[in-house]
């Protein structure tokens, strides 16, 4: 009998175990909200009106989806783009460095299993982060004038990853 009470006891341990590893982590990466450009002097410029708009576009698009983190490079245009979805939830930004894109990746993927986040970053930066955590780029690139609309949905489930591709806000994305 007390063989049989560790033979149950040790599978309802080993299947906790396996309910861990296939807990599903969501990442949602998105590209910064169009930028104030009227001054192409200012490195580091606040979004403009139509992206003050996009970015609480996003916050409505994420609704209901119980982030548990958001991360944005240490620029004002990514800030401001979570800034909406981040004061609805009452969550803080991070930075991350997007030149540690692999680092990062990697340890979101070690400790935020079962997680919910949003990253937000640049048109150049996006689709080398999503490399970083292991998927196919969905597009060649984002275009730096006009692809501020996507958003690239990535689902994470043990060794098993997919990323979807949507549209968020007002269409300002070029057509493929």
């Amino acid at each position: 009998m007390k063989n049989l009470i560790l033979f149950f006891a040790f599978f309802i341990l080993m299947g906790a175990e396996q309910g861990f590893a296939q807990k599903t982590t969501r990442i949602w990466l998105v590209r910064h909200a169009e930028k104030d450009t009227t001054n192409r002097q200012d490195r580091d410029p606040d979004l403009s009106d139509e992206g003050k708009k996009r970015a609480m576009d996003l916050a409505k698009y994420l609704k209901g989806e119980k982030i548990d983190s958001i991360f944005a490079t240490n620029y004002k245009r990514t800030k401001l783009t979570g800034y909406p979805t981040a004061d609805k939830i009452g969550l803080s930004i991070h930075t991350y460095n997007p030149q540690d894109q692999k680092d990062f990746a990697e340890g979101l993927l070690k400790n935020a299993v079962g997680e919910k986040i949003l990253i937000i970053g640049h048109s150049d930066t996006l689709l080398p982060l999503l490399s970083a955590f292991g998927v196919e780029s969905p597009l060649r690139e984002l275009r730096e004038a006009d692809d501020y609309d996507y958003i690239f949905t990535l689902t994470i489930k043990g060794d098993k990853r997919e990323v979807k591709v949507d549209h968020y806000g007002l269409p300002h994305h070029a057509e493929r």
